[in-house]
This record gives structure tokens, C-alpha cells and sequence, in this order.
């Protein structure tokens, strides 16, 4: 226990947050549902005898994975910023790692001082399953994918747009304007990468991106028609939503970051070929 005669002090400590999104119904906290949101705010308050609010920098939806999600809380406590996440880590479940910790300002805040997310969604495209890559990966046996074909896809994505079409309903954002700062796409053997970074994103807006683009990737669907299909706003033609195992908060950007880019930059391993 903490000797209660040692001085306090109020700080704000960020977070570096890894799990597997397998077993969780997302991020945020939800009634008679485990979330990831809920496991640490459960972990923090065993530590200091109190109910603690953890904010993120965004919501992931149910078997979502995270390799960089940040987030912070506010504590008073004798325990240094640093020191949290070790400290975290033998409280939480093993689906949940605690990468680092460190001390912000109290005007740092992990959602509204984000300047992007990326995401990675990975596919594998080979006809023969895998076990090791399934639970990482979105099997896609039925056609091969032509990663040259979503590349080009993706291409006039850049930019500030108004992606309805990919933009489920129940989401209680009010427009569905994006700024799309980069969106690339490669392979290695039977493993195709898709990436896209913008200043945020709607509500399942990446999975029903994905759902499309390997209609593109198969020539279900022409380029033109893929294009035309968001610029017109046609959701009713965006049918089918990408698996969630398949997708990674890879890493959430700042002007002002606390961390080393060796503890967020690229913490989700790419899935490659290799000689076996």
C-alpha cells in the first residue's frame, strides 16, 4: 500500500495501449459487455481506491485491434507518470498490454489533441488457410486480388471528401466529412496491406472501405464505378463490411507526442511471406 503521509500531486498521465480486439466488444465502456475501456478504468481504480475516467482517442468496434491506441487520465497519486505501466500490466488481462507510460500537460488530451489515426487492414489471399495468420487477417480465398487495381482506388481518396457511402447509420456524428491524408496499399506474397490515415473516421467507415475495394481488387467492380460510388454518395450500393480481425488502430499521431516512435510509430508487426 501507499504511505498515506507521502506527498500528492495531480497529473495527467497518457498511455500507450496494445490488445487484441478478439474477446472485446470494442473500446468503450458498454453495459453487460467487456470493453477495453472498462478493463483499465477497472485496473487504475484497484490502484488508487477510486473510480478513474480513461479517455481515448478513439472508439474501435468489436474485434478490433489496437497497436498503438492512446489514451489518458487524470490521478492523484505519489506514483511517478512512468512508472503506471508497469504497474497496470500486472492488474490487466493478457489481451491487454500497457506499452508505456508518461506525464502530459493537463491541455494535452488524447482525442482532441490527435492530428491523425491510421489504420492496417490485412488480408490474406491465398487459397490455403492458415491458422497463425486468421486471427489477424481477413482469409480471402475466392479470387485473387490485384493489389495494383485498390492502389489505384485509393488514390482519389486523398483529400477532404464526404464519404456517406462509407459511413453506417447509429453513428452520432453529425457529417460525415473526412480529410484522408494518406491511403496506400501492398503486398508481400499472399499478404495484402491497406492503410489509411485521415483526421479521423466515421463510424465503421474502414470496414465497408475494405468490403469494397476487394470487389476493385477481384474486377467485381471498375475503378470508375468504385469512384463514382462514393462521389455520388451511393450507400446503398456498399452492402458487405470487411471482417474486424482484419483491422488495427496502428498508431495515433500528435504535435506534441510524449513517447519515442520505437514505443507507437509501427507496432503491429506486418504479416510477410517467408521460406516455410
Amino acid at each position: 500500500m501507499l504511505d498515506s503521509h507521502q506527498p500528492t500531486q495531480t497529473y495527467r498521465v497518457a498511455l500507450v495501449i496494445q490488445y487484441l480486439g478478439t474477446h472485446f466488444h470494442g473500446w468503450q465502456r458498454q453495459l453487460q459487455h467487456r470493453t477495453v475501456q472498462e478493463e483499465i478504468e477497472t485496473a487504475i481504480s484497484k490502484v488508487v481506491g477510486h473510480p478513474v475516467t480513461l479517455y481515448g482517442a478513439g472508439r474501435t468496434d468489436a474485434g478490433v485491434h489496437a497497436a498503438a491506441q492512446m489514451a489518458h487520465f487524470n490521478v492523484t497519486s505519489v506514483i511517478p507518470a512512468h512508472k503506471w505501466a508497469t504497474i497496470l500490466n500486472g492488474y490487466l488481462p493478457k489481451d491487454i498490454l500497457i506499452r508505456a507510460s508518461a506525464k502530459v500537460s493537463q491541455n494535452w488530451h488524447a482525442r482532441f489533441s490527435a492530428t491523425y489515426r491510421r489504420y492496417r487492414y490485412t488480408l490474406y489471399n491465398k487459397e490455403l488457410p492458415n491458422l497463425f495468420a486468421s486471427p489477424f487477417s481477413w482469409h480471402y480465398y475466392h479470387a485473387h486480388l490485384d493489389e495494383s487495381l485498390i492502389q489505384d482506388a485509393l488514390k482519389p481518396l486523398i483529400g477532404r471528401h464526404h464519404l456517406a457511402a462509407f459511413h453506417r447509420a447509429n453513428s452520432g456524428r453529425q457529417h460525415s466529412w473526412v480529410d484522408v491524408q494518406a491511403a496506400e496499399c501492398d503486398r508481400n506474397g499472399p499478404f495484402i496491406h491497406i492503410e489509411i490515415q485521415a483526421d479521423g473516421f466515421l463510424y465503421g467507415m474502414v470496414r465497408l472501405l475494405v468490403g469494397m475495394l476487394v470487389q476493385v481488387g477481384s474486377r467485381q467492380r471498375t475503378l470508375t464505378n468504385f469512384t463514382d460510388l462514393w462521389k455520388h454518395e451511393q450507400r446503398q450500393e456498399v452492402k458487405y463490411a470487411a471482417p474486424p480481425h482484419g483491422l488495427c488502430l496502428l498508431r495515433v499521431g500528435y504535435p506534441d507526442f510524449p513517447f519515442p516512435p520505437e514505443i507507437w510509430f509501427d507496432a503491429q508487426p506486418k504479416l510477410v511471406f517467408g521460406q516455410y
